[in-house]
């Protein structure tokens, strides 16, 4: 399955560049840089499709032209995605669920998982936790 979005033309299969959208109120179509989003009343339009638009008698038509140094990846991009990916690799801090397994003194200890799966060991029993291969 791809993620790319696709012309919204009728047969067209080509990657969208860029989004129509309509303000009806002022009669007037406007052509910018593909949105982030797909939105339901946008159109996705490739390269050709864009450059061919014409709009209906007594309509006008605003081309947004894209900033080409917003075009690729910015440094601020960079240092969020970094950001984000750090806070995912951080440990969660252990947190009182009343459930087995968590930081409640006198509550069952999670010492093997499997899956999910969890072997649990009684605080009050000292011995090791055995397995058994069936």
């Amino acid at each position: 399955m791809s993620i790319a979005r696709i012309c919204s033309r009728a047969a067209c299969h080509r990657p969208a560049v860029s989004t129509l959208t309509y303000v009806y109120a002022d009669s007037t179509c406007v052509l910018g840089p593909l949105a982030t989003y797909a939105e339901p009343h946008c159109y996705d339009l490739c390269a050709d499709h864009a450059d061919r638009l014409t709009a209906p008698n007594g309509w006008e038509v605003i081309r947004l032209a894209p900033d080409p140094a917003a075009a690729g990846p910015s440094s601020d991009d960079l240092e969020a995605l970094a950001n984000a990916v750090r806070e995912a690799a951080r440990p969660l801090p252990p947190r009182d669920t009343g459930r087995p397994g968590s930081t409640t003194p006198g509550a069952p200890v999670e010492v093997a998982r499997r899956g999910h799966l969890r072997m649990l060991q009684d605080p009050s029993n000292t011995q090791t936790p055995r397995t058994t291969e069936g």
